[in-house]
């Protein structure tokens, strides 16, 4: 037992990041807010604490794990992002254009205005607003009047779902909504490199330009992106490791050859030092012409420690830099860690420097099996480390990404990228042959993908994953990573039991069988089926909740929303264990209240509007809420900071 203790002496700074992420997802999942008015101070001091070398190593975990949460809390106290406190149907206001999202059916326009304009506090705001094709679009940086509607972002529609409110408070924006007409005001003559993305957008005019290079996350359209995405390679449009890889590669190649041509340099230094070194300013270039998402930071932070690493002379692929690279990205924004981004490629590159570090296949000595082999390799190890978050996040696991994988990635990497990036410098200088080519490979590259995703069983429906299967899940992986087995390979088998209690955790935890959102505009009944009926077939305000329901039920996102059969206006559901009422008018409330709080078959009475019964409260539920087969009620909270 000593020498296993031992052993793992040299891994333990590798769970410095797992414990602060622990800390911080705490504080985020909580469903109330902790009164933490020091915070600043308790992770200042927490932070200064971990620096005594003579402190116990369960001590010190735990000054992790208590730093991360009340990190998270200081975090969340110092953006404190402008909310408004109700939707604003009819806007007029004045703002400067920060940038334009170009999708696939809607610009997007990122306005910051005066936050009091908004009746959203003090400082700026920055809000979302949807526009049509046909409006014709400002230029970044002017200074517009517009007219539309705002939405406060929704909170989660379910404990442990998606929480738009929340990501949305940690990403700075403050509403979404849509703008019926634009009126520019002021242009504005200077640059930035928003501008220049707005340039090349309007040069390439090419949605392969915009996904791959300029980084815009809905440029492909949704039916051809369903198509990657059940191939397994949707991940081709989110700019992260690959893309960075493949510049880093390309730039360091290039600058390398040119030094390397020059004896005053390499007589005086490696040509390979510049070369990093221009490579790097490259990559950062290419980070911020892309938008910075947080899976692009990742692999630029990454690339960087690699760089440092072969300059100094150091092993470039270790635990260690990821572990690195980890912490800074979390005290960047330590909401990051809930994010599907951060999860996807953070995983994907554990697992990878695990297999290749630790476990050390080994490799045919024929080049060309060997590549083949390292291909096959990457991708079953990324797909492996993957796929809890891709089926929590996502619902749906792709079947054939192995496959897809193969045959497609290389495509992109060989020539559907370099052409991209050379059409994009070449088209501001008319020179469009590099794009039209590039979409020309795409085109025939879609084809096969199209002929994968129709295969049987294309995509695997994965149930709902919640906070403990997912915890489970996540300590499988670093007990298989991080733990250093002598003779037993006790992190295989620590490995097998935590997935094993994750999978009965998904299976043997019960499935509401109502849902109603937190106005109870919207309701859901679960029907015998197993499918779900609701009392409207559309709801603007509340537009996420049907797939976040059926998600939970495992049904379908894409059945037609099932509207629920109602007698004058009165909603009865009627299971094993309860009754419930639902009424959605005025008129049928009053009819009908009375009857319902003196029927004692009535459990529960659930209405759109404010039931005002002192002697039917036991009956009335209020709130956002689920209920389960038993009866039990679990209220949706939402009374954290960025609700």
């Amino acid at each position: 037992m000593r020498d296993w203790i031992d052993n793992q002496w040299q891994n333990l700074f590798l769970y410095t990041p797992f414990l602060m992420a622990f800390g911080g997802a705490l504080y985020f999942s909580l469903s109330y807010e902790p009164d933490l008015v020091f915070a600043p101070i308790f992770s200042a001091i927490l932070f200064a604490c971990l620096f005594i070398k003579r402190i116990p190593i369960i001590l010190r975990g735990l000054l992790l794990f208590l730093f991360g949460f009340c990190y998270a809390a200081a975090f969340t106290n110092f953006i404190d992002t402008p909310q408004i406190k109700r939707n604003i149907p009819n806007l007029n206001i004045v703002g400067t254009v920060e940038s334009i999202d170009y999708t696939n059916d809607k610009n997007k326009i990122l306005l910051n205005v005066d936050a009091n304009d908004i009746r959203a506090g003090n400082g700026i705001a920055k809000i979302k607003l949807s526009a049509k094709p046909e409006i014709s679009l400002p230029n970044i940086g002017d200074t517009v009047q517009v007219s539309g509607g705002i939405f406060r972002p929704a909170g989660a529609y379910a404990s442990e779902t998606f929480d738009y409110a929340r990501w949305a408070y940690f990403n700075n924006l403050t509403a979404t909504g849509y703008l019926n007409d634009i009126e520019i005001i002021n242009n504005d003559t200077g640059f930035d490199i928003n501008k220049l993305r707005n340039h090349l957008h309007n040069k390439t005019n090419s949605f392969l330009s915009d996904a791959l290079v300029l980084g815009y996350k809905n440029a492909v359209s949704k039916s051809d992106s369903d198509i990657w995405t059940a191939t397994g390679v949707g991940h081709i449009w989110s700019i992260s490791g690959f893309h960075m890889t493949l510049v880093g590669g390309w730039l360091f190649a290039i600058f390398y050859l040119l030094f390397r041509s020059i004896p005053y340099i390499t007589k005086r230094i490696p040509a390979k030092i510049p070369a990093m070194g221009l490579s790097w300013i490259g990559l950062m270039f290419y980070l911020f012409l892309s938008g910075t998402d947080v899976a692009t930071v990742r692999a630029f932070l990454m690339t960087t420690l690699v760089f440092a690493a072969f300059a100094f002379g150091r092993n470039a692929i270790s635990m260690r830099n990821i572990a690195l690279a980890f912490c800074f990205i979390f005290l960047l924004n330590p909401h990051y860690v809930m994010q599907a981004g951060f999860q996807l490629s953070f995983a994907a590159v554990f697992g990878l420097v695990w297999l290749y570090t630790d476990v050390k296949p080994k490799m045919p000595h024929n080049k060309l099996l060997k590549i083949v082999y390292v291909a096959i390799l990457t991708s079953v190890a990324a797909t492996i480390f993957t796929a809890p978050f891709v089926a929590m996040h996502f619902g749906q696991l792709p079947a054939y990404s192995l496959f897809g994988n193969l045959i497609l990635l290389p495509v992109f990497s060989v020539a559907i990228m370099p052409l991209i990036l050379i059409g994009t410098i070449t088209a501001n200088f008319n020179l469009f042959a590099p794009i039209e080519l590039a979409h020309l490979i795409y085109d025939k590259t879609f084809k096969i993908a199209d002929w994968i995703a129709q295969l049987p069983m294309a995509t695997i429906d994965t149930p709902h994953i919640g906070n403990m299967a997912a915890i489970l899940f996540i300590l499988a992986f670093i007990s298989l990573i991080l733990i250093k087995p002598i003779k037993i390979k006790i992190n295989y088998i620590l490995f097998v039991v935590f997935i094993g209690l994750g999978l009965i955790s998904i299976y043997t935890t019960p499935k509401p069988v109502f849902f109603a959102t937190h106005d109870h505009e919207l309701v859901g009944f679960v029907t015998e089926n197993n499918t779900l009926e609701f009392n409207k077939s559309r709801a603007s305000n509340h537009y996420f909740a049907f797939d976040t329901w059926k998600n939970i039920i495992n049904q379908d996102i894409d059945t037609p929303n099932s509207r629920r059969k109602h007698n004058k206006g009165v909603y009865t559901y009627k299971t094993d264990n309860f009754n419930l009422v639902y009424i959605q008018k005025f008129v049928p409330l009053m009819k009908n209240i009375s009857d319902l709080c003196n029927d004692d078959s009535t459990d529960f009475i659930v209405s759109y509007f404010d039931i005002d019964a002192p002697n039917c409260n036991h009956k009335i539920l209020r709130d956002g809420l689920i209920i389960y087969p038993d009866k039990m009620i679990k209220y949706i909270k939402h009374e954290r900071r960025w609700h």
